[in-house]
This record gives C-alpha cells, sequence and structure tokens, in this order.
C-alpha cells in the first residue's frame, strides 16, 4: 500500500463514524448507507488526486504479494 492509499482508507474509516454521529443510524440499512458514504467521499477524493496528476493512486502492493514471498509460518499446536 502506498502512503496515499493509506490516507485514502484512514480519510474513509474516519469520515464515517463522523456522519453516523450527526445522522444516528437506528438500522443495519442506515448504517450501510452512512458506510457507503463514507467511502465514497474517499474514492471521490481519489479519483480528483488521479485527474490532477494523471497518475493511478491504487497501487499493485499489498500484504498478500509480499507475504507469498515469504515462507509460511508453522502452526502452533
Amino acid at each position: 500500500m502506498t502512503n496515499l492509499e493509506l490516507v485514502l482508507n484512514m480519510l474513509a474509516v474516519a469520515t464515517t463514524p463522523e456522519i453516523s454521529k450527526e445522522k444516528k443510524p437506528k438500522t443495519s440499512d442506515e448504517n450501510k448507507v452512512i458506510a457507503k458514504q463514507g467511502g465514497t467521499i474517499a474514492g471521490n477524493t481519489r479519483k480528483e488526486i488521479e485527474a490532477k496528476t494523471g497518475k493511478k493512486i491504487v497501487s499493485k502492493l499489498n500484504a498478500k504479494n509480499i507475504i507469498e514471498g515469504k515462507p509460511k509460518r508453522k502452526k502452533l499446536k
């Protein structure tokens, strides 16, 4: 994950509870809508940065790729 990917993830995670505090959802469906709104804010921010820089934000770097190159841990008994 790049720094910008991490920051955008943090933006979504920080925004969603703030929206929730104001909207005070009562059902899981209302919570889903609020979660989607937090993600949309981060998504729109990503698109705007990509438009300004001409570069993609999302990289191929992820924990799975890093872990695949390392030996697997032994399970504890």
